[in-house]
């Protein structure tokens, strides 16, 4: 039997402030699906806490022009409250200073890097306004939460070969992949043997019997035991968060996976996109 590690790191965690939540559960209620974990960003924070969870990477997005920039003083100021919380930060290129307050939040501490969610902001990963912010990501050491995978839903603007031409563009991109690019499981994980900057979390994918559940062998997840971080989706999800862990663990891989999975691989990308973090 294989055990989670002493302490977790959830590096895919939703906070947004209560309106916004509020809007979102009416979405998922609206579209048949009902939220299991209403709770607002300090319960959130709280009850990941209570559950062993000892770093908290939580993001959130701008889903049209002049939202990002209040949604990151907000996140600034929960940052500010929170110790061993960590952000994606939000972006809009259809803001006039779009990159420059990019470059402040990438200035913070504890911002990993910038979020998109192509699907809700109805952005192309390849549109040619987000190439100067890949670049600021890249130059300052930081990385990129990119929902580009076409499942759980889908739309025109996500999909493999939507993601294809940015890679060929950035093959060094650092990105992260939410979901573990579902449905499209074989094309998102075959990019770990060339890309070496793509991670996969495993958010929203690993409960059993499902459409969006990851179905390729578990031989993959060894394989690339040290570049899949553990991601839970919450609260945002219609399953139990604890579901999808029992059944990861139940596949009785080697310890190392799951000591990699839940902790050291999303302590290697913290330390290295928010060194100022970890020094004395």
């Amino acid at each position: 039997m294989k055990f989670l590690p002493p302490a977790i790191i959830d590096f895919h965690v939703h906070l947004f402030p209560e309106k916004g939540f509020d809007a979102i559960w009416r979405h998922f209620s609206a579209g048949g699906a009902e939220v299991l974990h209403k709770l607002y960003s300090g319960e959130c924070i709280d009850y990941l806490r209570a559950r062993g969870v000892e770093r908290i990477v939580f993001s959130n997005y701008a889903h049209k022009k002049g939202f990002a920039a209040p949604m990151n003083e907000w996140n600034i100021g929960l940052l500010e409250e929170n110790e061993q919380l960590y952000c994606f930060a939000a972006f809009h290129p259809d803001d006039g200073d779009a990159l420059a307050y990019a470059e402040r939040m990438l200035s913070h501490p504890r911002v990993v890097g910038i979020k998109l969610h192509f699907q809700v902001q109805r952005l192309y990963p390849h549109d040619q306004r987000l190439y100067p912010m890949y670049e600021m990501v890249m130059e300052k050491k930081k990385r990129l939460l990119l929902h580009v995978g076409n499942g759980p839903t889908s739309n025109a603007f996500v999909g493999w070969s939507n993601f294809k031409p940015v890679l060929e563009r950035y093959p060094d991109l650092p990105a992260n992949i939410p979901h573990m690019g579902c449905y499209e499981f074989q094309q998102f994980i075959d990019l770990l043997d060339t890309h070496p900057n793509i991670y996969l979390d495993t958010a929203y994918s690993f409960w059993p019997g499902l459409p969006f559940s990851f179905n390729l062998d578990h031989g993959y997840l060894e394989k690339y035991s040290r570049r899949i971080l553990y991601g839970s989706d919450f609260p945002n999800i219609i399953l139990p968060r604890k579901g999808e862990i029992d059944h990861l663990l139940s596949f009785d891989l080697p310890q190392a996976f799951y000591d990699r999975l839940f902790y050291a691989n999303g302590l290697k990308l913290l330390e290295e996109s928010c060194p100022q973090a970890f020094q004395a």
